[in-house]
């Protein structure tokens, strides 16, 4: 099976990368399902958190919290909620503090494995509120022992009603933070007139196709935050398309028959040698030729996720739906390379 510490230019080539091993009930087989929560400061990130480990849903579950600063208060508040409870201070997990997550990562499961710590079944990870998740996203896919142990399972990005705004005009942190965001919680929409919240709502729609709730006092529906986004991508027009401030476009590329594996591998290999870095996130079900089950893929920027065939599909849309956030990368040049790329494998 492919490594999954390969770049994509390696894992989408070559003939090691099919076939994909065991079908599986669900992307993240037996792994350890993680979900990011994101957010511009004072957002209301730790809020969210908090309520989510008072459900039934949030139960069992390891905390890991990154603020930047070196007096850790955000952990503070969710000690009494979790009883694994991890505290990354004074750095940003996306930069400095990347190599202190997988260390961490690392210690929760040798912690757990010899019963110094409770036996979480889940992972929430709370960044600082600087943080680009691009990094942290990568760390999953870069690194081959957190690969076998975790599954990457959504981002979600917390959006204030009362600031969000003028963090979304003003600062690129938050908007790069709601473009690879898997869903966004809309947080203090109760202190704002609708007005102000369907103009933030368009703002949003403008930059990602994620779905968006609202959390009121942070209560929302826990499956929300927790359902696989890798099994419930949403199934968008072949024309819908959201280009937004620093270049960013937010596109769905549709395919209505099963593509050839190796027109896949090599479509992904062309754009990741030539535009690897503006790749910013890439993920999708594919329906391959030979495979029952859709095909999971999920890179960012150079880095990828080995591919998973499930065993079913999430939906009785069976279309290839691949979803591509980018920098300066237009959807045609996309589609026309896949279409390209199909024609000379038949």
């Amino acid at each position: 099976m492919p490594d999954v510490t390969e770049t994509p230019a390696a894992l989408f080539a070559g003939s090691d990368a099919s076939p994909f091993g065991r079908r599986q009930r669900r992307a993240r087989g037996a792994r350890v399902p993680v979900s990011i929560v994101t957010g511009f400061l004072g957002s209301g990130k730790t809020t969210l958190v908090r309520e989510l480990l008072k459900t039934p849903e949030g139960a069992d579950t390891a905390v890991i919290v990154n603020e930047f600063g070196e007096v850790g208060i955000d952990d503070a508040l969710l000690r009494g909620s979790s009883d694994t409870t991890v505290l990354l201070g004074n750095g940003c997990v996306c930069c400095l503090m990347r190599s202190d997550l997988q260390e961490t990562l690392r210690a929760l499961l040798a912690d757990r494995a010899r019963g110094a710590t409770a036996n979480f079944r889940r992972v929430v990870i709370e960044t600082s509120g600087l943080a680009d998740p691009g990094p942290v996203l990568q760390t999953f896919a870069s690194d081959r022992a957190l690969g076998a142990e975790f599954h990457l399972q959504s981002l979600v990005a917390v959006v204030d009603a009362v600031g969000g705004p003028g963090n979304l005009a003003g600062m690129e942190e938050a908007r790069h933070q709601v473009a690879l965001a898997d869903r966004i919680v809309v947080t203090k929409t109760d202190l704002v007139p609708l007005a102000a919240f369907d103009a933030l709502t368009e703002d949003l729609r403008r930059l990602s196709a994620a779905p968006i709730a609202t959390a009121r006092d942070g209560v929302i529906e826990p499956g929300f935050l927790l359902d696989d986004a890798a099994e419930a991508l949403p199934v968008v027009a072949h024309h819908d398309h959201h280009h937004h401030a620093d270049g960013i476009d937010t596109f769905t590329v549709l395919f209505d028959k099963p593509l050839a594996w190796e027109a896949i591998e090599q479509a992904m290999a062309v754009l990741t040698a030539l535009r690897g870095p503006d790749l910013l996130r890439v993920k999708g079900l594919v329906a391959v030729d030979g495979c029952r089950g859709p095909v999971v893929i999920h890179a960012v920027q150079q880095v990828a996720h080995q591919p998973i065939e499930l065993e079913t599909w999430p939906t009785d849309d069976h279309r290839s739906r691949l979803v591509f956030i980018t920098r300066n990368l237009g959807q045609d040049v996309v589609e026309r390379l896949f279409a390209a790329v199909s024609a000379v494998v038949k």
